[in-house]
């Protein structure tokens, strides 16, 4: 059934391909891409295909064979056999990595394998992300495993059922072959299976695809492979507008300079709806260094993601970002702080007095007016645009934070909220709504603190009589919020169950009064309120999720197919195609599912599956002890 796909790799004759055949790691100048060949796996098998994300390839699985369908999607989509037309090849860019230029990055697990003309005529870039090693592996091995191939996944297809702007995932292959890995990096390692993920996007090009010409860097030392090749910025320039941008080529075909701008404007654009899309769904992205930015808007290279539960502004996803650098509330700048690092990418092609202006005009009126719109819809304001708006949300998110609000669930309970100002009404919303708060053990856990008490002694007394060395082993910031994490800590001693619940249900009792005045106002611009009601609950159930990839929901999936049983994989997948929809028919889901399971292992697995949590619950209390690196 993949012999339908039919290939033109036009990447490959418009950017210049490094003629070298030598796969072992090592610098790449004056190119775009290098030839590579994927290395075959043992055994592989399916774990998981996205039929959505295959039509965009005009692929449809068989239904009367699935299982040798699943056979020949394991044996192309693992490497170990490729595609006729393919040519697998690995793309050379850079990156400033936790704001430090990294100098020679590029594919070092991930193989382009070329682009599918579907058969509405779309062109599609396909991608094994863990196929092997590339140019680029530096000293890793290109594999990729079980658990992150499988966050990777999922993902991919959640963002795009929720309407945000992504690259897409086909299929998820595991094979016997593996890996050593040391998970948390704390000296225990362990063997992992080897697994491939089939990515696919209309191109995989990034900011730092145009940072490969960047001379040494004034504060690394580090450069490019490919300084002082203009020439091959103007041929990247011109393929990346003409082939993604087909508008503005047209309309500034005669000059390069006003084509140029309007493409950095646009880009400028598409990424700050992006982020602002993100924050409205509470999405951290982990690693926003410049090799992760797409240049065509897209979310691109899910490593460690993850999507805010206990709204904190200062939420931090990745285990290993020790200074915050990307925490949710950082998002915003950091992404325009990328675009300012592409902006240089692009002199001389574009003077970067004109970039730098775009920038200051359009990046924080595009995110603010995005995100402003989104969240009326997120709070069902349909009919009036008033300026409190943008307070009522920021009073809000502060009572989320105070009350330790689950992100997802509170804005998802807000459609079944009443104007109706009976007392009984609201009492009931408000127990609802303070169901979704953090518990008490949950707020324990989480500003435990975590210095040892003489660390943190000595730390503050080094802040003081040596600056320089406090900054080599501790930030401010750090420092900051451990202090904070004691204070508050040792309130919740002194506070009760009771006194936490009456002291949230004053804090939403207080919002939930600002909301109605401001719901009254659209009641009142309207002749029919019953019909104003209907859709504003159906705006709002289209733009709040009920269900999202939560940690420990991924955990589960993982901890299932790493015994051998990918059903709950596969119901997750389900689940997150329709996130806005109440989930009547999973259990019928999950019984078709534990008739396939093959071992004893797998129907253990997929029967402690049935006991768990529903999907829309707010994390359980082992799940705050997710570390993700």
């Amino acid at each position: 059934w993949l012999d339908s796909l039919r290939f033109d790799n036009l990447v490959l004759r418009s950017l210049p391909v490094d003629t070298s055949e030598d796969s072992g790691p090592r610098a790449v100048p004056g190119a775009c891409f290098s030839r590579v060949q994927p290395s075959p796996l043992q055994n592989p098998r399916l774990v998981a295909m996205s039929l959505p994300a295959l039509a965009l390839l005009g692929l449809k699985a068989p239904a009367a064979d699935q299982e040798a369908a699943e056979a020949e999607a394991a044996l192309y989509f693992s490497g170990n056999r490729l595609l006729a037309g393919s040519e697998p090849a690995a793309h050379c860019y850079c990156g400033h990595q936790f704001g430090s230029f990294a100098g020679q990055l590029g594919d070092g697990a991930a193989m382009y394998l070329g682009e599918v003309l579907s058969p509405q005529g779309e062109r599609w870039e396909i991608q094994l992300k863990g196929a092997g090693l590339t140019p680029f592996s530096r000293q890793a091995d290109g594999r990729k495993v079980l658990r992150s191939s499988i966050r990777e996944f999922l993902c991919s297809e959640a963002m795009f059922h929720l309407g945000i702007p992504t690259t897409r995932a086909g299929t998820c292959v595991t094979s016997d072959s593996k890996v050593v890995r040391d998970v948390f990096y704390d000296g225990n390692p362990k063997n992992e299976r080897c697994t491939v993920v089939l990515r696919i996007a209309s191109t995989f090009l990034r900011f730092g695809s145009f940072e490969i010409f960047k001379p040494p860097d004034e504060y690394t030392g580090r450069k490019g492979p490919s300084v002082n090749r203009n020439d091959i910025r103007m041929q990247m320039l011109d393929y990346v507008i003409s082939t993604f941008y087909p508008e503005i080529q047209e309309a500034h075909s005669d000059n390069n300079i006003q084509r140029n701008a309007a493409f950095f404007r646009e880009i400028t654009k598409r990424t700050a709806r992006l982020v602002a899309e993100w924050q409205c769904v509470g999405f951290c992205h982990g690693v926003l260094n410049t090799d992760n930015m797409s240049i065509v808007g897209l979310t691109i290279d899910y490593g460690p993601f993850g999507f805010m539960e206990r709204y904190d502004p200062e939420h931090i996803c990745n285990g290993s970002d020790n200074t915050g650098r990307y925490a949710y509330n950082k998002q915003p700048e950091i992404c325009k702080w990328n675009l300012g690092k592409l902006a240089e990418a692009l002199v001389p092609e574009l003077p970067l007095e004109i970039s730098e202006l775009i920038l200051e005009e359009e990046y924080d009126a595009e995110f603010e007016k995005h995100y402003l719109q989104k969240m009326r819809k997120k709070l069902g304001l349909i009919q009036l645009e008033l300026e409190e708006d943008s307070k009522l949300v920021s009073e809000l998110l502060k009572t989320m934070h105070l009350t330790g609000g689950d992100f997802t669930n509170i804005f998802y309970l807000l459609s079944s909220f009443s104007v109706d100002p009976d007392p009984s009404v609201l009492e009931d919303f408000l127990e609802k709504l303070t169901n979704q708060c953090a518990s008490m053990e949950e707020l324990k856990v989480a500003f435990k603190p975590q210095m040892d008490p003489r660390q943190l002694s000595m730390m503050l007394m080094l802040a003081q009589s040596n600056p320089q060395l406090f900054a080599l082993i501790g930030t401010k910031a750090n420092i900051n919020k451990e202090l904070e994490r004691i204070e508050q800590f040792s309130k919740l001693q002194q506070l009760t169950a009771a006194d936490l619940l009456s002291r949230n249900k004053r804090h939403w009792k207080e919002w939930l009064e600002k909301y109605r005045i401001r719901l009254q106002k659209e009641i009142e611009s309207v002749s029919d309120a019953d019909a104003w009601n209907n859709d504003r609950v159906k705006v709002m159930n289209s733009n709040n999720p009920k269900y999202i990839l939560r940690n420990y929901i991924a955990q589960n999936a993982i901890e299932a197919a790493e015994n051998g049983d990918f059903s709950e994989v596969r119901n997750v997948l389900k689940l997150l195609e329709n996130p806005f929809q109440e989930a009547e028919d999973f259990e019928e889901v999950k019984e078709g599912a534990e008739e396939e399971g093959a071992s004893a292992a797998a129907a253990a697995c997929a029967q402690e599956t049935k006991g768990r949590l529903p999907y829309c619950s707010k994390p359980p209390l082992w799940a705050s002890e997710l570390c993700v690196t």
